[in-house]
């Protein structure tokens, strides 16, 4: 774990290097001073058999202030440019930590609470910041200061030094004791403040408390979070207090070991035993003491500080190990879009979620999501795929752009496996409108160009036309420059997919996925909406995942999906023939009770769909 800490450190070696010497200077200036207290008190002001020696006295007193002046500037720089390099590591391991994130594949984001995923990047991150910011150095500085002060002591009074030292051991001893203490405190306060902001995030984002307010849960929500919040508190004070009696005792025995050097230096001088003591060298002596006494305790500090930070260096480096499972293959090559034809094949597929998954409709386990699913879609086809709710319809669009990647078989484009297309590529190739619509708390401009950055204004004017939203936006506040609203709450659930079908088609892939993109729309707007896709369906290969008829009566070809696995495949008329499973669910969603007239012009009426043969092709 150090070795992994110290190598955040590597690229900023030489700004590490100027800072140890630094420690090194400022270590041997410490020193010093004391030093040339001795020599003070024996030489310049108490010489044996004569009175103060002036001269020497201004002379040493002079290279005291030059040495303090000296150390305090080296100490300030050293102290700047050690929170630089201590800022940079920590920016460096949250850049890295994001970016990690963001090559994760969707799996791990459905396996994870958002807050959790916050929670590391900002308390566990910010919980060590302290530590690599002034530890290193704290540690090296305090290091040379005891070392060159133990020498600096042993040459002055070996005796002395002994009497000084003799508990220290013991001392280390039990720091390392507490210092583990901290760390599991340490590791169960992360994971409580992690709880903590996932409530946070669950519950007052504007769908939880939409949620809460409707099913009049927010006292529930209080009491949850008061109680999450009181186990946070107590494991704080847990921490704060872990070692804090043992310090204690360490503080008393440094405030009260000057007085037994005092003792020791009075019975050696009684007894006349040992080398000649001097009063210069036990002021001398006492003052190296003091010195070697605080970055002692320091140390000790220091030790249980860092212990409490492995517990959280430990689940950042949990998260940055997690393996990447959607990745380019070694190989892997780019597809131009004017290059693509657009066909799309899917061969022998197999897919499931987790190791097995569960059967929504409680008829047994069901090892796979997609069993032997084989289908093709032609270049410039609209395919619609259909089937009773958990049928894996959905999981067919997330394989196609390798959102994840199928278990057994193979995901094509133009004869080439998805796996061997790199994915910056991939991702230029298809576009999705997903069934749930997602929009940044920014602009409807902002918004609209997350798909294609250097689009001109002409080209926003063109795509929301497209989409049948352009008017829409012109009446509201500030136009295309109105705030949406955190996931585009100020927005009508039909407005927010017109954006974010817009937002598609801005981006003109050449492949386009739909899932249930029309589903939210009121008749009028989605027979618009259906009227302008269609010649940006004709250049374009269209996979719709559909309930509602008109979707499904401008499908060129029609896959009926049962179970995971592709039980039908026809048009409209073809599959009514059959008599089958979508006949069936044409009875159940479209015909139940209703009227349908067919008009002499082609125009259908069902339940809430107008559609003309002009719209569907």
């Amino acid at each position: 774990m150090l070795r992994r800490i110290s190598r955040l450190f590597r690229p900023y070696r030489a700004q590490v290097a100027i800072v140890g010497a630094s420690i090194l200077v400022t270590g041997a200036l410490g020193v010093a001073n004391p030093v040339l207290i001795k020599v003070v008190f024996d030489r310049a002001l108490f010489p044996k058999g004569a009175g103060p020696h002036l001269g020497m006295l201004y002379t040493l007193v002079g290279v005291m202030i030059a040495i303090a002046i000296a150390g305090g500037a080296i100490g300030v720089g050293q102290t700047y440019l050690t929170s630089v390099v201590g800022q940079r590591v920590m920016q460096d391991l949250r850049n890295e930590l994001y970016a990690h994130l963001q090559r994760m594949s969707l799996r791990f984001f459905t396996a994870t609470r958002t807050g959790e995923i916050q929670s590391r990047l900002a308390n566990d991150v910010g919980g060590v910041q302290t530590v690599v910011t002034n530890t290193a150095s704290s540690i090296l500085s305090n290091g040379v200061t005891v070392l060159s002060t133990l020498v600096a002591m042993l040459v002055i009074s070996w005796q002395l030094t002994i009497v000084s030292l003799f508990v220290v051991p013991i001392f280390v001893w039990l720091t390392y004791r507490v210092g583990r203490a901290r760390r599991r405190i340490a590791s169960s306060t992360q994971q409580s403040l992690a709880e903590l902001s996932a409530m946070t995030e669950e519950t007052l984002s504007v769908s939880g408390i939409l949620l809460g307010k409707v099913f009049n849960r927010q006292v529930d929500a209080v009491e949850r979070y008061r109680a999450e919040n009181q186990r946070l508190a107590e494991l704080q004070v847990r921490q704060q207090m872990v070692g804090r009696s043992f310090f204690a005792v360490v503080q008393t025995f440094f405030s009260i070991t000057p007085a037994l050097i005092y003792l020791a230096a009075g019975v050696a001088i009684g007894h006349h035993t040992g080398p000649t003591i001097t009063a210069g060298t036990i002021v001398a002596f006492t003052a190296l003491q003091t010195r070697l006494l605080f970055p002692v305790g320091q140390l000790l500090s220091v030790s249980v500080e860092v212990q409490t930070s492995l517990a959280l260096f430990e689940r950042i480096f949990g998260y940055l190990d997690l393996p990447h499972d959607i990745v380019d293959a070694p190989g892997a090559r780019p597809i131009a879009r004017e290059e693509a034809r657009g066909d799309v094949r899917l061969r022998n597929v197999y897919f499931r979620y987790d190791e097995l998954a569960a059967d929504g409709n409680g008829a047994g386990p069901r090892p796979w999501t997609l069993e032997d699913l084989s289908l093709e879609v032609g270049p410039g086809q609209l395919a619609a795929i259909v089937g009773p709710s958990g049928a894996g319809k959905t999981t067919v669009s997330y394989l196609v752009p390798r959102l994840y990647d199928v278990s057994r078989g193979s995901v094509e484009i133009d004869g080439v496996d998805i796996r061997e297309i790199e994915l910056s590529s991939l991702a230029e190739l298809v576009g999705m409108v997903t069934q749930e619509t997602y929009l940044f708390h920014a602009s409807v401009r902002e918004n609209l160009l997350y798909a294609r950055p250097d689009a001109s204004q002409e080209d926003l004017d063109t795509a929301t036309r497209a989409a049948a939203i352009h008017d829409r936006i012109l009446e509201l506040e500030s136009g295309f420059d109105t705030l949406v609203g955190e996931r585009g709450y100020r927005m009508s659930g039909g407005e927010k997919q017109r954006l974010a079908i817009a937002r598609v088609i801005l981006k003109d892939p050449r492949i386009l996925i739909l899932d249930e993109a029309t589903s939210a729309l009121d008749t009028a707007s989605e027979r618009l909406v259906q009227a302008a896709l269609v010649p940006l369906m004709e250049t374009r290969t269209t996979i719709a995942i559909a309930h509602r008829l008109s979707t499904i009566l401008a499908a060129d070809v029609i896959f009926v999906l049962d179970r995971g696995r592709l039980v039908e495949r026809g048009t409209h008329r073809e599959l009514l023939s059959r008599g089958g499973l979508y006949a069936d669910l044409y009875r159940q969603q479209f015909q139940g009770g209703l009227v349908e007239a067919r008009c002499e012009d082609g125009v259908v009426l069902t339940s809430g769909d107008v559609l003309t043969t002009a719209a569907v092709g």
